[in-house]
């Protein structure tokens, strides 16, 4: 009876671990869907507010949602409001009502009841939605403030964990390549696979530990970049294939006597960077552009819609305007589609195929229906040209604020090679009393593989930095290209200078 209890209640145990393991998993899954809808609201209320000025209907205004794929997670919110309305029988407003008292999203939630509540008690709605849109991009301004305040702390933290990575760095290169360790009978003169395991593993996965952290606090406005991962995997597999080789397969290490360790990793990380910088300089040129001109032509639509111009020729109007870069290239398409005729749906499926910024696709897009479903109204036109100006600001003053991390990678990497290279320098130019001369061929081992791991290390940062700042790991390629030729320079620059000061001494 006693060991039928005890395995009862280690079943019960064992029972109440999975479930306590389970919910804590859905809350964390609904943790993460929350942020998206937080993320995606600001443009759902756009809509809400357009589709309203313009005369739409409740029940249209959220099968318009359906449609739309740039916005994934409201899309299903959106699917689910449908299927109960139209399958199951109920009414939008007690769909919305049980929506909001089911959803984790607090801005979610009181946009849904505040949009029921001044239905049901008959007050302007359309003077409603648009406080309630004001309401929702003054805190996500406050938001975006708050994240950079605790971006810059990861990036704090992230600097604290290449000074301990360095410390750990130089004690090894003291203990294992140094006189000290000949008097522990360390005196081979090879590197052993723990400080491979150390430099090429340990420290980054501490880097990939932070890069994930990063892409869970900062969210670009790029969507689909693929190109510049495609271009990366080839040369990624042949620069590893290479490296390999020259560790493990003894009759190939005359290489690294060609080119030292550290050469040869620099050139191998250049050549899997450079064509993916190229490529990713090249779209978000292309891009960031379009998300800088898009709401000033909304602005000059707006104002030409004014003057009584129908909706199409306003955009013919508001689209020969200059001084919009590469978006200027899309405009004058847009503006010679809709002189031959073809339809506003149409322009933006090709658009969509040019453009991977979705704020500029998601304003495109409502731009599309205010005019096809309620007409273009000068209201509705406002309201899109006026909050497409907010969030153009929120974004350009994040990427501002966050665009002197750039600095601080670049100096960590000089600083991280130039302390290197003073160890180096003090370590064989340096004796002790009573101790063995250090052997050149043991230190140069150690200080080919762990220069190497710094320079490795700089480039890991240059994708963690890229994050950070334009809110994408592809931006990284270019910032590692940029942080692996400046620390390579550095320990360049440093040798000599340390050997000038030497001989000078001498």
């Amino acid at each position: 009876m006693k060991s039928f209890l005890k395995n009862l209640a280690g079943e019960s145990m064992v029972s109440l671990n999975l479930r306590n393991g389970i919910s804590h998993f859905l809350s964390l899954l609904l943790g993460k869907k929350s942020s998206q809808i937080d993320s995606e609201l600001p443009f759902v209320a756009m809509i809400f507010t357009v589709m309203a000025a313009s005369g739409v209907s409740l029940l249209e205004s959220w099968k318009k949602l359906c449609s739309i794929n740039v916005l994934p997670t409201i899309q299903k919110e959106a699917k689910d409001v449908v299927r109960q309305v139209e399958v199951l029988g109920y009414d939008t407003l007690t769909v919305m009502y049980k929506k909001a008292e089911e959803t984790k999203s607090k801005l979610y939630r009181d946009f849904l009841a505040g949009y029921v509540s001044a239905v049901k008690s008959g007050g302007n709605l359309v003077s409603f939605l648009n406080s309630k849109l004001r309401s929702i991009f003054e805190m996500r301004s406050a938001d975006e403030n708050r994240s950079i305040e605790k971006l810059g702390t990861l990036v704090e933290v992230f600097s604290v964990m290449l000074i301990v990575t360095l410390c750990v760095y130089l004690l090894v290169i003291v203990v294992y390549s140094t006189s000290f360790a000949l008097q522990l009978g360390a005196a081979s003169p090879r590197t052993s696979a723990d400080a491979y395991i150390l430099v090429f593993f340990a420290t980054p996965l501490a880097s990939f530990i932070f890069m994930a952290i990063a892409h869970k606090m900062r969210k670009g406005t790029l969507i689909n970049v693929k190109e510049p991962y495609y271009r990366a995997l080839f040369p990624i597999i042949g620069t590893l294939g290479l490296i390999l080789a020259v560790i493990f397969v003894p009759q190939l290490r005359f290489i690294t006597r060609v080119l030292p360790f550290q050469i040869l990793v620099s050139i191998c990380l250049l050549i899997i960077s450079i064509p993916s910088a190229i490529s990713y300089h090249r779209i978000a040129k292309k891009n960031f552009s379009a998300e800088e001109g898009m709401p000033s032509f909304l602005r000059d639509l707006t104002e030409a819609r004014k003057t009584g111009l129908s909706p199409e020729k306003s955009i013919i109007h508001a689209s020969k305007r200059k001084g919009h870069g590469k978006f200027s290239e899309h405009l004058r398409l847009i503006r010679d589609q809709l002189e031959w005729g073809v339809s506003l749906r149409k322009i933006f499926r090709n658009i969509k195929r040019e453009i991977q910024s979705w704020p500029v696709l998601v304003n495109f897009l409502i731009l599309v229906e205010t005019i096809e479903v309620g007409g273009g109204s000068t209201t509705a036109f406002e309201i899109l040209s006026e909050y497409s100006e907010k969030n153009r600001d929120i974004e350009k003053n994040k990427r501002a604020m966050l665009k002197p991390y750039i600095i601080l990678s670049l100096v960590w990497s000089i600083l991280m090679a130039l302390t290197i290279t003073s160890m180096i320098y003090m370590l064989t130019h340096i004796s002790f009393p009573g101790l063995l001369e250090t052997p050149f061929l043991t230190l140069q081992l150690h200080v080919d593989l762990f220069s190497a791991g710094i320079i490795f290390q700089c480039w890991l940062s240059g994708f963690f930095i890229g994050k950070i700042s334009e809110g994408s790991f592809a931006a990284g390629f270019k910032y590692s290209a940029i942080l692996v030729v400046a620390c390579y320079l550095s320990f360049l620059i440093s040798g000599r200078l340390m050997t000038s000061l030497m001989v000078g001494m001498l």
